[in-house]
């Protein structure tokens, strides 16, 4: 290989990884913050409610400390690197996943994972000029869908797509898939107790992907988008179980562990460009 091209490379390389790895920690951050608020709020500590236990909730609760505006802008610039970085995961193939089945699978996760968290950069900026209304976002859209042909039964595919996500989420835990983005990190002191922390994360964020679920099929099966709702109304529904508080705050320690062990990756994780 041409000695420029392989330099261009290198350095392409190296600025992935950094795109990367600010993006992935500012979203353990954003976890870590919307966790603590879930925990919070399943004992009213604080004066929180589950209202407040969403995303959208966490990148207020960021505003209104010190120095708010500024933490937030960073907020959005790192949620902005992060959805770069999974574009070109997904569209320049850098893991070098494929085009057969399972290589466009990983990359549509690749691609939604970009949608998603773009939207809360985009949350995040509108937050910086204004104080956007709270809008609970599954709810617009399963309004939205239930207006259109067929609508009811995209809103059945739609909750069997988050139940699938939710399977997903077990099963990356159970197999213990996400030690490979630990490095040696296991080998280290007290290493074992950092690879706990995705196990759990990723239990409990398959706990919130299931409700979420419930509530879209819910929503499908009476044809009403008001039913829907996204994690915020997910942890109101546990709320009012005789021991879902107790539930809803050890998902939100769950999630605090998820950014814990997005901390660790962006650490860690040798995020090798393949092309």
């Amino acid at each position: 290989m041409d000695l420029s091209v392989q330099t261009n490379k290198t350095a392409a390389s190296g600025v992935l990884k950094r795109l990367a790895r600010v993006g992935l920690i500012t979203k353990g951050v954003l976890y870590c913050m919307l966790g603590t608020l879930a925990a919070m709020a399943a004992f009213q500590l604080g004066g929180r409610s589950a209202d407040e236990a969403d995303r959208g909730g966490a990148l207020r609760t960021i505003r209104d400390l010190p120095g708010g505006f500024v933490l937030l802008g960073a907020v959005a610039l790192g949620l902005i690197s992060y959805s770069i970085w999974r574009l070109l995961q997904a569209f320049a193939d850098t893991e070098d996943r494929g085009t057969d089945g399972k290589g466009w699978a990983v990359r549509a996760r690749y691609m939604a994972s970009a949608l998603t968290y773009g939207s809360v950069a985009f949350i995040a900026g509108r937050l910086l000029f204004s104080e956007r209304p709270k809008q609970d976002s599954q709810q617009q859209f399963a309004q939205q869908l239930m207006e259109k042909p067929l609508g009811q039964i995209l809103a059945f595919v739609v909750a069997g797509i988050f139940v699938a996500t939710a399977v997903y989420q077990f099963y990356y835990a159970f197999k213990a898939k996400y030690r490979k983005h630990t490095g040696a990190t296991g080998s280290k002191p007290g290493g074992s107790l950092l690879l706990l922390s995705g196990k759990i994360g990723y239990t409990a964020r398959g706990i919130v992907w299931l409700l979420l679920g419930f509530l879209f099929g819910r929503a499908a099966l009476h044809a009403r988008g008001a039913e829907a709702g996204d994690t915020s109304k997910a942890f109101s529904l546990l709320q009012h179980e005789a021991y879902g508080p107790w539930l809803m705050a050890a998902i939100g320690l769950g999630l605090v562990c998820y950014g814990i062990f997005n901390f660790i990756r962006a650490r860690y994780d040798n995020l090798e460009v393949k092309r």
